[in-house]
C-alpha cells in the first residue's frame, strides 16, 4: 500500500478546485483567498478530460502544469483526479458503442457526466492512456500527495444493459459458477421456465414482461459493482506501477442517496479510503444520517483515518428543494465527521460555477464573493482544523457496531417481497438513530468483517446471510457480546435463496426463536406489545410495532420480553432475549417507534456496559471521542442549538480555554468543542 507521500501529521482543509471553468487571472485570486480560509489540499482535474485531451491523442498539459506548480507553491497538497470520469464528446462519436444502454434498451448520449459503459474496452483503452500521460508527467511531482481515480463510480453509469455488458456479465458468472449447471442451481431457473442450456441466452436483467428472477437480479447488482471496480483497479495498478509511493483512492458515496456499489469489496483496495457525503434535508433526523455515514466509512477503513474528500458548504442544486445550511452548521456537520475519523475535511466545490448543471451548488467561495457568510465559517473552520492537528492520525473508539450490508439491501428493498413498505436503509436508520440519541459511538462493519471485540452488536435486517456470518455472529454473542438481530434477517443464503425451518433462517437456533408466517401490517397499521412475561424492558409493553409482525413461537429457554397484544400476530413473541455464553441474543419481530427503540436502546447499553462519555448529556448533544495512546480528544457538537455546560475535563481546542467538572465549559448554542485531555495528568 504506498502511503508514504501522504502528509498524515494533520488535518487537512479543502476541497474541489476547478480552475477550467475560469480564466488564468483567476487562479492567482483563488490561491490568495485559499491561503486566507487555511486551505491546505485541493482536489485538481476530476471532469478535465476534454481539455488535457481536447482531440484524440492530443494532450495538452500547460494549464495543468500552472495549477500544480502553483497550489504546490503556496503549501497546498494536490489530490490529482486521473480525470476519467467523464470522456470528451469526440469519444462519444468515435465509439458510439461504448455509450450506455438503459435497461429498456435505450442507447444515451454524450451531453452530461460519467457516459460510458463499464464494459467497454474502448473506454478502458482510452482512459488508461490519459491516466499513463497525467502519471509520467505529474508522478514525481514535490505538490503530488494523491492520486484520485475516477469520480463517484457508479453514481450515473451504475448499469448498462449493451451487448458487451452482457458478454461480461456471462464472463463474470462463469468464474462465479463454473458452469450452466452451478449458474442453473444458483438462480433457481426450474422456476417459471428459465432453465439455460446455452451460455448466450443468458443475458442481464432487461425490461421484460414479469417480476424478474431475484437471483439473477442479485448477482448482476454484484456484477455492476464489480465491473467498475475492475476499472477502477486497471487504473489504480497503472499508477501504482509508474508512482509507487504515491497513494491512490477513489470518492465512495456512502449515504441516503446512492446504493448501487459493495463498498466492502471495494475498500481493501484502497490505499486511503475516502468518501462524499451530502445531507439529505428531507430525512427527519438529517445530522444522524451524516454520522451513521462516516461511521460506515471509518469502519470501511478498518479504523484507521480517512478522507471526506466531498460534502457542500451550503444548500446542494439536486435535491427537490436545496436548503442552505444554517450558521454554524458549517463546522456541526464538517466536525460530526472529524470525530469519527476524518483527518481530511473536503468540499465540493471551492468556487461556484457560473454555468453548468451545478451553478446553484453552493460553494466556498460563492458568487458573493469573499464577503459572504459561508467564507467566513470555512475560514473559522480552517483556523479550528488547524488548532487541531494532534487529531491526525488518533481512532474513534466503538464498543458497538451495526453491521451494514449492500446485498441485502438489494435484495430486502427488490419486487414481490412480503411489504414494499419495508426498506433496508429505514430500517438501519431507525436503529443507528436510537444508538446515537443514547450517546453510543459505533462502528459500521460488514458482516465479513471481524464481529469480535465489541459489547453491542446490531444486525437490522440483515436478509442475505452467509454460514460464516452466522457462525461469526453466534461467536460474538458466546463470547459476551449483546446481539439484536431485527425482522427479515437470516432469511436467504448468499444465492437469496430461502433457507428451510423457519424464520429467521441462519439465526433461528441462536435466538431461540421459529417462526412459521410473515405477517405485515397495512400502511399506519399498528400492532400493540403487551408483556410476554418477563420484565426485563416494562417499557416495550405498552409500546406499538409498525410495518411488520411475525407469527411464531420462542423455543424453551428463551426469554420473551414482549408479545403481540393484537394484530395478526396476536400472542407471538415481538421481543426475545436467550443467553448464550456470557453474552444474549435478541430479537425483534417488528419496526419499534422512537419510544420503544430507545427504551430497549438504553437496556442493551446498560447490559453491554457502554461508556457514552457524559451520560447526563443533554438531548442533542453529540459526544465521540478519538484516542491515541493516553491522549483523548473528546468532540462536542450541539445539534439541538439549546447550548450546554460541558463538565468534561481539559483543554477546548476550539475556544483554546480550559475546562473541568468545577470549571465547566460554556457550550454556545450549536456549538462545538475538541477537549483534550492527558490520561494520568493533573488527574485527568
Amino acid at each position: 500500500m504506498a502511503t508514504s507521500r501522504w502528509p498524515g501529521d494533520r488535518l487537512l482543509f479543502g476541497g474541489d478546485l476547478n480552475p477550467e471553468q475560469w480564466g488564468p487571472e483567476t487562479l492567482e485570486q483563488d490561491i490568495e483567498a485559499m491561503q486566507v480560509a487555511g486551505f491546505t489540499f485541493a482536489t485538481v482535474g476530476v471532469f478535465g478530460w476534454a481539455l488535457l485531451e481536447p482531440r484524440p491523442g492530443t494532450y495538452e498539459f500547460a494549464w495543468l502544469d500552472r495549477v500544480v506548480d502553483r497550489l504546490h507553491a503556496a503549501g497546498i497538497v494536490v489530490d490529482l483526479a486521473t480525470a476519467t470520469a467523464s470522456p470528451p464528446p469526440w469519444f462519444g462519436r468515435l465509439h458510439p458503442e461504448a455509450m450506455p444502454v438503459d435497461r429498456q434498451g435505450l442507447r444515451l448520449s454524450h451531453g452530461s457526466r460519467q457516459t460510458w459503459c463499464p464494459s467497454s474496452p474502448d473506454y478502458r483503452r482510452r482512459a488508461l492512456q490519459l491516466v499513463e500521460r497525467l502519471a509520467d508527467r505529474y508522478g514525481d511531482h514535490p505538490g503530488l500527495a494523491l492520486w484520485h481515480v475516477g469520480n463517484e463510480f457508479g453514481c450515473h453509469n451504475l448499469m448498462c444493459f449493451c451487448d458487451r455488458s452482457a458478454e461480461h456479465f456471462r464472463q463474470w458468472l462463469r468464474d462465479r459458477y463454473v458452469d450452466l449447471e452451478g449458474l442453473n442451481e444458483a438462480w433457481g431457473t426450474t422456476f417459471w421456465s428459465q432453465r439455460y442450456g446455452e451460455w448466450v441466452d443468458v443475458l442481464p436483467p432487461r425490461a421484460t414482461t414479469a417480476i424478474p428472477n431475484p437471483s439473477a437480479e442479485l448477482d448482476w447488482r454484484r456484477f455492476c459493482s464489480d465491473a467498475h471496480l475492475e476499472h477502477y483497479l486497471a487504473e489504480r495498478d497503472l499508477l501504482h506501477r509508474i508512482c509507487p509511493d504515491t497513494p491512490v483512492t477513489t470518492n465512495f458515496m456512502v449515504g441516503f442517496s446512492f446504493t448501487g456499489l459493495d463498498y466492502h469489496r471495494w475498500a481493501p483496495e484502497q490505499d486511503i479510503v475516502s468518501n462524499d457525503h451530502y445531507l439529505g434535508h428531507h430525512l427527519p433526523h438529517a445530522h444522524t444520517e451524516l454520522a451513521m455515514s462516516a461511521d460506515i466509512t471509518r469502519g470501511l477503513a478498518g479504523g484507521e483515518p480517512w478522507i471526506l474528500m466531498e460534502h457542500s458548504p451550503s444548500a446542494v442544486n439536486w435535491q427537490p428543494v436545496n436548503l442552505a445550511k444554517e450558521p454554524g452548521q458549517m463546522a456541526r456537520d464538517a466536525m460530526s465527521h472529524v470525530a469519527r475519523g476524518a483527518d481530511v475535511v473536503g468540499y465540493f466545490q471551492w468556487r461556484a460555477s457560473t454555468a453548468g448543471a451545478e451553478k446553484y451548488h453552493s460553494a466556498m467561495l460563492g458568487h458573493a464573493g469573499t464577503g459572504s457568510r459561508v467564507f467566513a465559517e470555512a475560514t473559522e473552520l480552517g483556523a479550528v482544523l488547524r488548532r487541531c492537528a494532534p487529531v491526525a492520525g488518533s481512532r474513534t473508539e466503538a464498543k458497538a457496531a451495526l453491521v451494514y450490508d449492500w446485498p441485502s439491501l438489494w435484495s430486502t428493498d427488490a419486487e414481490a417481497t412480503p411489504t414494499q413498505e419495508h426498506r433496508y436503509t429505514d430500517e438501519v436508520r431507525a436503529w443507528y438513530d436510537a444508538l446515537w440519541r443514547a450517546g453510543a459511538t459505533c462502528d459500521g462493519v460488514g458482516p465479513e468483517d471481524d464481529l469480535s471485540g465489541y459489547s453491542l452488536l446490531v444486525l437490522p435486517s440483515l436478509h442475505v446471510v452467509s454460514e460464516r456470518t452466522a457462525a461469526a455472529v453466534a461467536a460474538a454473542a458466546q463470547a459476551g457480546a449483546q446481539v439484536v438481530i431485527t425482522y427479515f434477517s437470516g432469511t436467504v443464503d448468499e444465492r437469496d435463496h430461502i433457507r428451510l425451518g423457519g424464520y429467521p433462517g441462519a439465526f433461528t437456533d441462536l435466538l431461540g426463536v421459529r417462526m412459521e408466517e410473515f405477517a405485515p401490517l397495512w400502511v399506519g397499521q399498528v400492532a400493540t406489545l403487551g408483556t410476554g412475561g418477563s420484565p426485563r424492558v416494562p417499557a416495550l409493553h405498552d409500546e406499538t410495532g409498525r410495518i411488520w409482525t411475525e407469527r411464531g413461537h420462542a423455543e424453551t429457554g428463551t426469554e420473551v420480553v414482549a408479545s403481540f397484544a393484537d394484530g395478526p400476530s396476536t400472542g407471538s413473541p415481538a421481543v426475545t432475549r436467550r443467553q448464550t455464553g456470557s453474552g444474549a441474543a435478541w430479537y425483534v419481530a417488528t419496526r419499534l417507534s422512537e419510544r420503544g427503540l430507545d427504551a430497549l436502546v438504553a437496556h442493551l447499553v446498560g447490559e453491554a456496559d457502554l461508556d457514552t462519555g457524559w451520560p447526563e448529556r443533554p438531548v442533542g448533544v453529540d459526544v465521540v471521542r478519538r484516542r491515541s495512546g493516553q491522549q483523548t480528544w473528546t468532540f462536542v457538537i450541539d445539534h439541538a442549538g439549546a447550548g450546554a455546560r460541558v463538565p468534561l475535563a481539559g483543554t477546548d481546542l476550539v475556544s483554546e480555554r480550559h475546562c473541568g467538572p468545577t470549571e465547566p465549559l460554556a457550550l454556545a448554542p450549536g456549538g462545538v468543542a475538541v477537549i483534550h485531555s492527558v490520561t494520568g495528568r493533573n488527574g485527568e
